[in-house]
């Protein structure tokens, strides 16, 4: 079997909808956690759900031609890679059987596989810009209580370093309370 170009730049056309309608599940897994199903913190994921919603349904699904880039294919390749490595083992903890090798391959690959996913999301607000420059899309003028106009470029230009900040403190807090329960 051979891909071509086409074949990574299709890639949305291929999965969007599967990928949209995973993407809005994983609200649930914001119910679970407050209903004590799952053990995990609360606010990291909810800002992991959030970020990926907005991430896929402002910047991706508003911008048809920021849907034919390579970025998307990766971005989407390696979001299902992170969650094909957290779900196993939530899902046999569960079920009261944890792999521990499982766990051992999920945070072993977890520490690369992470802030590439984080570049690529920066790359993908980036090579979106242009688009919602010439659109104008989600740009728009205030007149209460004064006028103000909000241009949407550079509210995604103020995000990309908000996101890169918070993302890259929370792996470093990660790494550190994985260091921590080692030498415990």
């Amino acid at each position: 079997m051979v891909f071509s170009s086409d074949a990574l730049a299709d890639t949305f056309y291929s999965i969007g909808i599967v990928m949209s309608l995973c993407q809005l599940l994983s609200i649930l897994e914001l119910f679970h956690i407050a209903d004590g199903i799952e053990e995990s913190l609360l606010l990291p994921r909810f800002l992991q759900v959030l970020e990926r919603n907005v991430l896929l349904f402002v910047v991706i699904v508003s911008q048809e031609e920021v849907q034919s880039k390579y970025i998307v294919c990766v971005l989407f390749h390696l979001w299902n890679t992170l969650d094909l490595l957290r779900y196993p083992y939530g899902l046999l903890s569960l079920i009261s059987t944890p792999i521990y090798s499982l766990l051992w391959v999920r945070h072993t690959l977890w520490i690369p596989i992470y802030p590439l996913a984080v570049l690529a999301e920066v790359i993908t607000i980036y090579q979106s810009l242009p688009y919602f420059e010439t659109l104008e899309t989600f740009s728009f003028h205030t007149t209460v209580p004064v006028p103000i106009y909000v241009h949407f470029p550079y509210v995604l230009q103020a995000y990309m370093p908000v996101l890169t900040i918070g993302k890259f403190t929370f792996f470093f807090f990660f790494l550190h309370t994985l260091l921590l329960m080692n030498h415990l």
